[in-house]
């Protein structure tokens, strides 16, 4: 897979501009994600917090979830942004490898500018994948 600098920039704008509808009442952290399949869609997320710490979903997982639920399974791309260039958390990094190592991860800051790039193998050494259970 090979993306012009201009599509990963493109990418990490729609996770800029998303991030500005995350709802974050306790950590004020906006998080945007934006994720291209292999098929070319592309779907966002955006942090969801709640009351009850344990039930907030992470953007990364928002916009996995989105694509799934739209019969997506094979992911090329993730754009994460936040304010200071955070990386996914262990919990999104794991949903991302249930899908595929090989995908790659962009990771900017509230300015939209590209920080790291990896993939989701980088990302999760040793990672626990579907090919670990027996058939």
């Amino acid at each position: 897979m090979t993306l012009t600098k201009q599509e990963k920039q493109s990418l990490i704008d729609l996770a800029n501009t998303a991030r500005q509808r995350a709802y974050v009442p306790y950590s004020k952290y906006h998080v945007g994600a934006a994720l291209r399949t292999k098929s070319g869609r592309i779907f966002t997320g955006v942090n969801v917090e709640n009351a009850a710490y344990p039930h907030t979903m992470c953007a990364e997982r928002v916009a996995i979830f989105k694509a799934v639920s739209e019969g997506e399974r094979e992911f090329e791309v993730i754009a994460v942004v936040t304010d200071n260039g955070g990386s996914p958390c262990g919990g999104c990094r794991q949903v991302l490898a249930e899908f595929g190592l090989e995908t790659l991860v962009l990771i900017a800051n509230g300015d939209g500018e590209s920080l790291k790039e990896m993939t989701v193998g980088d990302l999760l050494p040793e990672a626990f994948t579907p090919d670990h259970l027996p058939n």
